[in-house]
């Protein structure tokens, strides 16, 4: 493979990066005015009308059959959750406190593939999963942290979304089209917060709160388009480690937007996590 189409790949995992944490700092600012229900709600109805306007057109319609309906609303029913969770842990802790707390899903992820799919953790791998956790322990810090309960609320994203990522790879080994997969949970997130909108149903005052909400959906829907081309550009070993630069643009954009500078306990907890999670990547492009 060349060098170009690679570094197009890095390009656009580093700019999905970006999307997704200009969703979650809008995400961060409307919720403290707008209901955290009728923010999802019109994140995912968005989303899910640019992922059909975009996806559709050139999907067959016999693309669109699955033969694993229990499977696809369970993986629909846990991105909800997870987001649920995200929105209302952004809302109480600062951005680079919860993104590294998350960043340790794909860790735990290998740890529900050995109790679930039988796979085999090395002794490394164990040791590097221990570590994540006593990083997230640095951050949080359950003794002498002014989170209190809110602090799991990363911790609920983290566990539903390594269990919405096993339910993903089940359903790719079944032979699922990921396409389809994707439009049917944007589908079933939008219908699902549909159902509690008029619950939580509250006046936007002003033109300018549409506006976030509008710009935190089509910051999301780049990037999960960004990340569908960069997959075409370069393989997965290498794109990997360049989703923890996630981490990096959280810790910006807490310090741009909210003026929030972690401590040197906090850092201490990002870095730990960071050296795990780049350490069990290479291990996995090992074979190891």
């Amino acid at each position: 493979m060349s060098p170009a189409p690679v570094w197009r790949g890095i390009g656009l995992v580093l700019l999905a990066g970006l999307c997704f944490t200009v969703q979650d700092a809008v995400a961060k600012y409307v919720a403290a005015a707008v209901p955290v229900l009728m923010v999802l709600w019109v994140r995912y109805v968005l989303q899910a009308g640019i992922s059909a306007a975009l996806l559709l057109p050139a999907l067959p319609r016999e693309r669109l059959r699955t033969r694993r309906h229990g499977l696809q609303v369970l993986r629909g029913v846990l991105l909800l959750g997870s987001s649920a969770s995200a929105v209302h842990g952004l809302k109480h802790l600062p951005m680079a406190e919860f993104a590294a707390i998350v960043m340790v899903t794909p860790l735990l992820v290998s740890l529900l593939a050995v109790l679930f799919f039988k796979e085999r953790l090395r002794a490394a791998g164990w040791a590097l999963l221990l570590l994540s956790f006593a990083g997230t322990l640095l951050i949080v810090r359950p003794t002498g942290t002014p989170y209190g309960w809110a602090a799991l609320y990363p911790f609920a994203c983290m566990v539903l979304g390594a269990l919405y990522q096993l339910v993903t790879s089940r359903l790719a080994r079944d032979g699922e089209d990921p396409t389809a997969t994707h439009l049917m949970s944007m589908a079933a997130c939008a219908l699902l917060f549909s159902l509690t909108a008029p619950a939580s149903w509250s006046p936007v005052g002003s033109l300018a709160s549409w506006g976030w909400l509008v710009l935190m959906s089509l910051a999301g829907a780049a990037g999960h388009l960004f990340v569908a081309h960069a997959y075409r550009h370069a393989p997965a070993t290498v794109l990997a480690p360049c989703s923890y630069a996630s981490l990096g643009w959280a810790v910006l954009a807490g310090w741009l937007v909210f003026g929030h500078v972690p401590d040197a306990w906090t850092w201490s907890g990002i870095v730990l996590i960071l050296v795990c999670g780049l350490a069990s990547t290479r291990r996995r492009q090992g074979g190891r």
